[in-house]
């Protein structure tokens, strides 16, 4: 039987509306909607990119705390309620999966509030930034 494990960081909204930071099933992991509030001072950034930038070392440190890291994020998904904010948040996005590369996906679409202006949802698989990547180039275009 495969374990599963489920990682909680104590805030409020998981133990409220019932869910985890994440969830690992074998080497899988999936990670919910981050938000880039910082969890100790439970302050947030009041621009999108300085909320990116915590949100990254909130998945980062929740990855670290199951033995992954973000070099293992094969599929990332990016929400973004404002579209002007897009550049700014796929910048730090940019930083963040260089050489890593994940699938991925951004949406403009509302938050659980005003304040939340980025937040970012990934799958990983425990090993894969260690692992043979083979990268082809295919053209779409021909059809």
């Amino acid at each position: 039987m495969t374990d599963i494990t489920k990682v909680s960081t104590g805030s409020p909204f998981e133990e409220r509306e019932s869910f985890s930071r994440l969830v690992v099933v074998g080497d899988w992991i999936f990670s919910s909607l981050t938000s880039g509030r910082d969890y100790k001072t439970r302050e947030m950034a009041t621009d999108a990119a300085g909320q990116a930038r915590q949100a990254f070392a909130n998945l980062r440190g929740a990855l670290e705390s199951v033995g992954s890291s973000l070099e293992d994020v094969v599929r990332s998904r990016v929400f973004v309620p404002r579209i002007e904010d897009v550049p700014a948040v796929m910048e730090v996005v940019g930083e963040h999966y260089r050489g890593i590369d994940p699938a991925s996906t951004t949406t403009c679409s509302p938050l659980g509030g005003p304040d939340f202006l980025v937040e970012i949802e990934a799958t990983a698989f425990r090993g894969a930034g260690a692992a043979t990547q083979t990268r082809l180039t295919v053209d779409l275009s021909a059809g």
